[in-house]
C-alpha cells in the first residue's frame, strides 16, 4: 500500500509537471485558434451559458476547492501561510463573485453573445488543477516559512506587484463594463492603460500572478504566471487585430497588445 504521505507527493509533483507542460500548446493553439467567447464568439462549440452564470461556474473551484484544501496541510495554522494565501483568494473573490455581479447587473441595450459551456468546462477543468496546486503549495509543501525576515521582505514586495496588477486588472474591466452599458457596441476603449495596450485588464493580471510567483516563492507560483501569460498573450494579440479590423485607421496603431511598449 502506497502512504498516504507519498500518493499526495507523486499527484502534486504530477500536476506541477502538467501546469508547465501545458503552457506551450496554450501559447500556441490560441496564437492560431481564439477561445469563442467575448468578441471572439462564434456558433459551432456547442450550447452556451449567460456569461455571468458562466464565470461563476468555471471560477467557483478556485473558492471551494482551496478553502476545501487549505486546512489540510502541515502548514495550514501557521499566520504566514494564512496571511500569504489570503491575496489569492481576494483576487478570486472578485473574479468569482464580484465580476459575475457587474455583468449580471451591467444593463446593455444589445444582446450579449453566450459563453459556450464546453469553454467553460475547460476553464474548470483547469481551476481544479491550479487550485489544488497552489493550496497545497502554500498550506503543505512551502518550506520558507522558518526564515521571517526573508518570507516578509519576498511577500511585500510581491504584495505591492501584485496588488498594482489587481489595480489595473480591475480597473480595466470597469471602464470595459461602463462602455457596454453606454449600448454603443464596441467602441474603441480610452484613457489610462487603454492608450498604451489594447487589453490592460490582461496586462493587469499578468502583473498579479508575477507578484504571486515573488510571494510564494514557488515552482507552482512560477507556473501559475507563466500559463497566465500563455492563456492570455495571445488572447490580447487577437483582441489588438480584432480592433483593427474592425475601426481601421480610427484604432492607435502604436498600442501594443498587453505589454506597453514591447508587447
Amino acid at each position: 500500500m502506497i502512504p498516504e504521505h507519498y500518493s499526495d507527493s507523486s499527484l502534486f509533483h504530477s500536476s506541477l509537471l502538467t501546469l508547465f507542460l501545458i503552457a506551450p500548446p496554450t501559447f500556441l493553439s490560441l496564437t492560431f485558434l481564439q477561445a469563442p467567447y467575448g468578441k471572439h464568439h462564434r456558433p459551432g462549440w456547442g450550447p452556451n451559458l449567460p456569461p455571468p452564470l458562466a464565470w461563476l461556474l468555471m471560477e467557483s473551484p478556485t473558492l471551494w476547492l482551496t478553502l476545501l484544501l487549505f486546512p489540510l496541510g502541515l502548514h495550514s495554522h501557521n499566520p504566514k501561510a494564512q496571511v500569504l494565501i489570503t491575496p489569492f483568494l481576494i483576487h478570486y473573490f472578485n473574479r468569482t463573485i464580484l465580476y459575475p455581479l457587474h455583468l449580471l447587473l451591467t444593463p446593455s441595450k444589445k444582446t450579449t453573445p453566450g459563453f459556450p459551456l464546453s469553454v467553460a468546462l475547460m476553464a474548470f477543468a483547469f481551476n481544479v488543477l491550479n487550485s489544488y496546486l497552489q493550496a497545497r503549495t502554500v498550506s503543505h509543501y512551502n518550506n520558507h516559512y522558518d526564515d521571517s525576515g526573508f518570507f516578509w521582505f519576498r511577500f511585500l514586495c510581491g504584495l505591492l506587484v501584485f496588488l498594482l496588477g489587481m489595480g489595473i486588472n480591475v480597473w480595466a474591466d470597469r471602464v470595459l463594463l461602463r462602455l457596454k452599458s453606454e449600448g454603443k457596441g464596441y467602441v474603441v476603449p480610452r484613457g489610462g492603460l487603454f492608450e498604451l495596450v489594447a487589453c490592460p485588464n490582461y496586462f493587469g493580471e499578468i502583473v498579479e500572478w508575477l507578484g504571486w510567483a515573488v510571494m510564494t516563492w514557488s515552482w507552482a507560483g512560477l507556473g501559475f504566471f507563466v500559463y497566465t501569460f500563455a492563456n492570455l498573450g495571445p488572447r490580447a494579440r487577437a483582441n489588438r487585430r480584432w480592433y483593427l479590423e474592425k475601426f481601421g485607421e480610427d484604432y492607435p496603431k502604436e498600442r501594443k497588445a498587453v505589454i506597453p511598449y514591447l508587447y
